[in-house]
């Protein structure tokens, strides 16, 4: 099974964070199938690859708490709800 999470990246007090595909039996540093996006909680930026996010939710993948939530500010749910 796959899933949306957020992956930390950055330095120290500065983190900033991708959003991966990756397999549910992964850590979060581990290795992950396509990066789809990123999220700055900082400047409060995010960028999402909306066609490849909509595949990988199309075929089952399923986003954590977090990312759903970003997901959701940046209206990727708007039209449809998976």
């Amino acid at each position: 099974m796959v899933k949306l999470r957020l992956k930390r990246c950055g330095r120290k007090q500065r983190a900033i964070y991708r959003i991966v595909a990756i397999a549910i039996r992964s850590r979060r540093e581990g290795r992950d199938l396509r990066k789809v996006g990123f999220y700055d909680p900082i400047k409060n930026q995010t960028y999402s690859n909306v066609p490849v996010i909509r595949y990988f939710l199309e075929k089952g993948a399923q986003p954590t708490g977090t990312v759903h939530d970003i997901l959701r500010k940046a209206e990727l749910f708007k039209e449809r709800t998976f």
